[in-house]
């Protein structure tokens, strides 16, 4: 079991323990919340970690939207309804043209491209998840805390319960800084790409709500109407 593992196993007991309690039951202790992804991206590491991706696997991005777009101007050969999509049809027709064993070669490449740099990425949220146990600990000893449940459990916890940005600040003091190239042989771990995915949704949800705010705002405030 790995030390992630080994962190959210327990979380799953807790939860369970504390759905069985009647309820006139008392918590003996402090009860508190983390948002484990939202911890992680908060750190210092995380941040430089993913500017040090976008300049250490610069080509390779480069070369996958290059190799993206020579992708998309051959599947538009075959987009006979202008929907910018393949449909079953017009697969049919693709699979038996000379320029199929093209696209799938291109798909390959741009899958393996992907790959290098969302591993790196991975690569990098493992070295900081190594030390999310110890410095969960640090935050829970410090403030006497007995348990700690993921705030997407509950139904209602009061704002001074959060303990996230404790532990992103514990975590900072563990882990300064992470590398972005794997060793040779290195392989992600279950644990580490569910946590990057969480990370991933969440920065994504974070810009489409920030591009809607700008929108909005644009839209709030339109130029001045020219005089006659």
């Amino acid at each position: 079991m790995t030390r992630l593992a080994q962190l959210l196993a327990p979380a799953g007991l807790i939860l369970a323990a504390t759905a069985a309690l009647p309820a006139q039951a008392q918590v003996d202790g402090r009860m508190a919340t983390v948002d484990v992804s939202r911890t992680v991206i908060g750190t210092t590491a995380f941040q430089t970690a993913y500017e040090q991706v976008n300049t250490t696997y610069a080509s390779q991005n480069e070369l996958r939207r290059t190799k993206a777009q020579e992708r998309q101007t051959l599947l538009a050969k075959f987009d006979k309804n202008g929907d910018k999509q393949v449909d079953d049809t017009e697969l049919a027709a693709m699979q038996k043209a000379p320029d199929y064993a093209k696209i799938q070669t291109l798909e390959q490449e741009i899958a393996g491209l992907t790959n290098q740099i969302d591993g790196a990425r991975v690569f990098a949220v493992e070295q900081i998840i190594m030390q999310y146990a110890a410095a969960l600990k640090d935050v829970t000893d410090a403030d006497q805390i007995k348990l700690v449940i993921d705030p997407a459990s509950l139904l209602f916890a009061p704002p001074e319960a959060d303990i996230t940005q404790k532990v992103t600040t514990a975590l900072n003091a563990r882990v300064p800084a992470v590398g972005v190239v794997p060793p040779a042989g290195w392989q992600p771990s279950r644990e580490g790409v569910q946590i990057y995915q969480e990370i991933q949704q969440r920065l994504a949800l974070a810009a489409q709500f920030q591009a809607q705010q700008q929108a909005a705002g644009q839209q709030g405030n339109p130029e001045a109407p020219a005089g006659r």
